[in-house]
C-alpha cells in the first residue's frame, strides 16, 4: 500500500499540480503589486480613473451615462497569469522534466527518435513497389548536357 502511494506521489503529475498551486498563490502576490504599481499607473497616464476607480476608455451610453471599460483589470490579469505561468514552467516543469529523462536513462529507457527515410530511399521503394505489379515505368532518358542548337 505504501509502495502504490509513493509511486502515486512520485508518478509527476501530483507533484507538478500541487508545485503550480502553492507557487502560483505565493508569485501572484508579487505581481499583483508590481502591476498595481507600474502598469496600473502607466495605464492612468492615457485614461482618467472613474467614479469606481476603474481606470480605462469611457464612453457615453444610450440613457446619457458613462460607462468606463477597465483594462487596468484585464491587464492586470493576464500579467500576473502570464508571469505565473513562466516562474511555475522555468522553476519547476523544466526541471522535473529532466529529471524524468535522467530516471528514464538510469533505467535503460532510451527512447529512439523513429527515423525517416531519406528521398532515394522512398524512391526505391516506389520503383520496387511498381516493378512487383508488372507496371515497370518506361526507361528514362538523359538529357544531354549540351546547348541546344540555334535553328534556322
Amino acid at each position: 500500500m505504501i509502495q502504490g502511494f509513493k509511486d502515486f506521489i512520485m508518478r509527476g503529475n501530483v507533484i507538478d499540480l500541487a508545485v503550480a498551486v502553492v507557487i502560483g498563490g505565493a508569485f501572484t502576490a508579487i505581481v499583483t503589486a508590481i502591476v498595481d504599481s507600474v502598469i496600473t499607473p502607466l495605464i492612468a497616464l492615457f485614461y482618467k480613473p472613474s467614479e469606481n476607480g476603474d481606470i480605462g476608455p469611457t464612453f457615453r451610453g444610450l440613457h446619457g451615462d458613462e460607462v468606463t471599460f477597465p483594462l487596468g483589470n484585464l491587464l492586470t490579469a493576464i500579467i500576473s497569469f502570464l508571469a505565473v505561468a513562466l516562474v511555475v514552467y522555468l522553476v519547476f516543469v523544466v526541471p522535473m522534466n529532466k529529471w524524468k529523462e535522467r530516471q528514464a536513462a538510469k533505467a535503460g529507457v532510451v527512447e529512439e527518435e523513429a527515423k525517416l527515410p531519406t528521398e532515394a530511399e522512398l524512391l526505391v521503394q516506389i520503383r520496387d513497389l511498381l516493378e512487383k505489379q508488372g507496371s515497370t515505368p518506361a526507361p528514362a532518358t538523359r538529357r544531354s548536357t549540351e546547348p541546344p542548337s540555334p535553328s534556322i
